[in-house]
């Protein structure tokens, strides 16, 4: 269990790999533990200066393990709320690099990160509704903010997956590339953002994110007592039970 966070630094990248490629990259209870104690440790450490969170050249991502979601989400312990309030308030630059599926917190992160590099085999996908629930991570704002209302209904609402030119297009990533390139240009892109100033790159940063900053909080805690109570109702539990059959 141990090995399905990795973390490298190099050069003030701190770089985080998800490696539990066996399931996609499924995020559980264990894994948002040790994703919270590494961002406490990029943040709070003077040495490095750029995260980087990435799979591999085929997975980023496939979102939550739903299993291990319902059970934490029973017990009244959602660890993965606390994830996104410790990612809202990250404040070093963030690189992505995406491959294969990002699918629910796998593309609403993303919306938290400063760049993204994706490959040319990415599938976004944000399917809350049809699993009876609603936008998490501060989605309902980054992504409207971003892309304008009706755009922003389209992806939350009917969930349609989109491929990474789209997301290009939307201005959700900043470059397209071949899978076997992905972390490399990810890596390049970090360590140039790691080697500039770091006064001058924070502050610029909380500058360019203080619009959303300044609600942010009080959308994620909103969409979480939402989703929380969204999870405990007849037709989520309902469309649970038949994915897992």
């Amino acid at each position: 269990m141990d090995n399905l966070i990795l973390t490298h630094e190099h050069q003030g990248v701190f770089t985080i790999t998800l490696n539990r490629l066996d399931k996609k990259n499924a995020l559980n209870t264990a894994m948002y533990q040790s994703l919270i104690k590494h961002f406490a440790y990029a943040s709070e450490s003077d040495t490095v200066h750029c995260l980087l969170i990435q799979g591999d050249q085929n997975c980023f991502t496939a979102g939550n393990d739903l299993q291990d979601f319902i059970e934490s989400a029973e017990s009244g312990d959602l660890v993965a709320m606390d994830f996104v309030r410790t990612l809202a308030a990250f404040d070093k630059p963030i690189i992505a690099a995406v491959a294969g599926v990002a699918v629910g917190i796998g593309t609403t992160l993303l919306l938290h990160c400063d760049m993204v590099v994706a490959a040319n085999n990415s599938h976004f996908k944000l399917p809350f509704t049809q699993l009876g629930l609603c936008p998490e991570a501060g989605s309902s704002l980054l992504l409207t903010q971003r892309l304008g209302h009706n755009r922003a209904f389209e992806l939350l609402v009917l969930g349609k997956s989109f491929e990474a030119e789209q997301a290009l297009e939307y201005g959700l990533v900043n470059q397209v590339c071949q899978p076997d390139e992905v972390l490399s240009r990810a890596a390049t892109l970090a360590a140039e953002i790691a080697a500039l100033p770091q006064d001058a790159v924070k502050t610029s940063r909380a500058l360019i994110h203080q619009a959303s900053q300044a609600i942010l909080p009080a959308v994620i805690e909103n969409e979480g007592k939402e989703f929380v109570r969204l999870m405990a109702t007849d037709s989520c539990k309902n469309i649970l039970a038949k994915f897992f059959k």
